[in-house]
């Protein structure tokens, strides 16, 4: 496809992942809207978008008329959700309003607004729980650890749903942990590797849970790829994929690297998960994205070590605006 000139969508389009996506479509010439809600606890700051040619809307998604975002849109990036499993663990009823109700709203303002709209949807690898085997393929079986994992998994199948009864072109995008600039840092409730970011900076200690476990990561720039060839790749619609990256490592072994690449002494201690993050714990995990690799030709090109120094001296000049 070529961007340019095309109208797209992006909902959390001021996140993390949102924005760097919603910069990149710009950058080739599209013509992006981002709807963020800026809500308590999630990945978005103005700054992501700062200086942009990016239409930031503000606006909850569970409330605001989608109707007009949609108008003309040819693709949809579905990247609004509530994403803190223990966020989702204390108050289940905001949880699933925005990852699946909401889901539904945007559903009806897209068969109003953009009919033939290709929509991507963000989803998670957190409804495998604990796994069967490892790498984990999409035959896996679905057995949601948390509340969390239930609501997204209700919002990605609504999206399956329209493409199976409607024909809409839809590919959802089971993700793994995803890190680079714009990540939020200033605490752990969008991924591990955000408070061990911020640590190292400050120079501080932190904690690392359950040290043996293993973990894939993605880099933004590499995951941003995936989202825009599941849009121009008719083989894709009506599947869901799983996104990998860089070959899986532990937890201690990702803690070593951090603190490695920042120049700092390894000051981290390895304990157990706390009661109530044990309960809902996946244990490890890492992708075998084989499916959307063939389907695609997509595959990681930042390894893990370029991507944790790329992260860390991006946030060196700009750790105040991230917490």
């Amino acid at each position: 496809m070529n961007w340019s000139g095309q109208r797209v969508l992006v909902t959390g389009g001021a996140g993390f992942l949102g924005s760097n996506l919603s910069l990149a479509l710009a950058a080739r010439g599209a013509r992006v809207t981002a709807l963020d809600g800026f809500l308590f606890g999630g990945g978005a700051n103005p700054k992501n978008l700062e200086g942009s040619d990016v239409e930031l809307v503000r606006g909850d998604i569970r409330e605001i008329d989608l109707r007009p975002l949609c108008e003309g849109a040819s693709v949809i990036f579905n990247l609004a959700a509530q994403t803190s499993h223990m966020g989702g663990q204390n108050d289940p009823l905001a949880d699933i309003a925005v990852n699946a109700v909401a889901q539904v709203r945007l559903i009806q303002a897209a068969r109003e607004a953009a009919p033939d709209a290709v929509v991507v949807h963000a989803s998670t690898r957190q409804f495998y729980g604990r796994v069967v085997k490892l790498p984990v393929d999409e035959n896996q079986p679905v057995a949601p650890p948390d509340a969390n994992g239930v609501s997204k998994f209700a919002g990605e199948q609504y999206w399956l749903l329209e493409h199976r009864v409607r024909q809409r072109p839809v590919v959802s995008l089971r993700l793994t942990n995803c890190y680079g600039p714009r990540l939020r840092i200033r605490d752990a409730r969008q991924t591990f590797l955000g408070i061990w970011i911020r640590s190292v900076l400050e120079n501080r200690p932190f904690e690392v849970w359950g040290g043996e476990q293993l973990r894939d990561l993605t880099y933004v720039d590499d995951m941003t790829d995936a989202f825009l060839r599941a849009a121009v790749t008719p083989e894709c619609h009506g599947r869901i994929f799983n996104i990998g990256g860089a070959p899986p490592a532990s937890l201690r072994a990702l803690a070593d690297l951090v603190v490695r690449v920042a120049g700092q002494p390894a000051r981290y201690t390895v304990r157990e998960f706390p009661a109530e993050r044990a309960q809902i714990d996946i244990g490890s995990y890492h992708a075998d994205d084989s499916a959307f690799r063939a389907a695609t030709g997509w595959a990681a090109a930042v390894s893990l070590e370029d991507g944790i120094r790329k992260t860390i001296d991006w946030y060196r000049s700009r750790l105040a605006d991230y917490l």
